[in-house]
């Protein structure tokens, strides 16, 4: 995407360079403003790796700063992977975060249950928050007090 936005940037540069007009301009200049409002949106994976019996034990509370902390457990069966999350996010007074699979160059779980744990920044105002997997919803947890 990087390079899509790098290569919209210079066809728009090169435009200018060689005199276009207002209209070429302004249609350039909105192509590269939307490339870049494209490549600045959140990217979340897409596909779930885990089957819901390979999840379990969700739960989230609020660290000593207020943020919310997620911790649960996946089981994976190759232990060249490890679970993980991807960073989270917050959308007014909900916050989401995404399971993973990240590349294992440490231990293996002896069991295959991994635990992840995900702090989530600027979360203090969330009332709630969805882990994710994919395009699907894991578990809805709601932040002990």
């Amino acid at each position: 995407m990087k390079s899509s936005v790098i290569l919209v940037a210079a066809a728009a540069a090169g435009l200018t360079a060689c005199g276009g007009t207002d209209s070429t301009n302004a249609s350039a200049n909105a192509t590269v403003n939307a490339a870049t409002a494209e490549s600045a949106k959140a990217k979340h994976p897409t596909y779930c790796f885990y089957k819901d019996s390979a999840t379990k034990a969700w739960t989230a509370a609020r660290d000593k700063s207020g943020n919310l902390t997620v911790k649960g457990k996946v089981h994976l069966d190759d232990a060249a992977y490890r679970g993980d999350f991807a960073p989270g996010e917050v959308d007014g007074d909900k916050a989401s975060v995404w399971l993973i699979m990240n590349p294992n160059t440490g231990y293996a779980s002896p069991d295959g249950w991994w635990d992840v744990t995900a702090t989530i920044p600027d979360s203090k105002a969330a009332k709630s928050v969805a882990v994710m997997c994919g395009k699907k919803t894991v578990a809805t947890l709601t932040p002990k007090s």
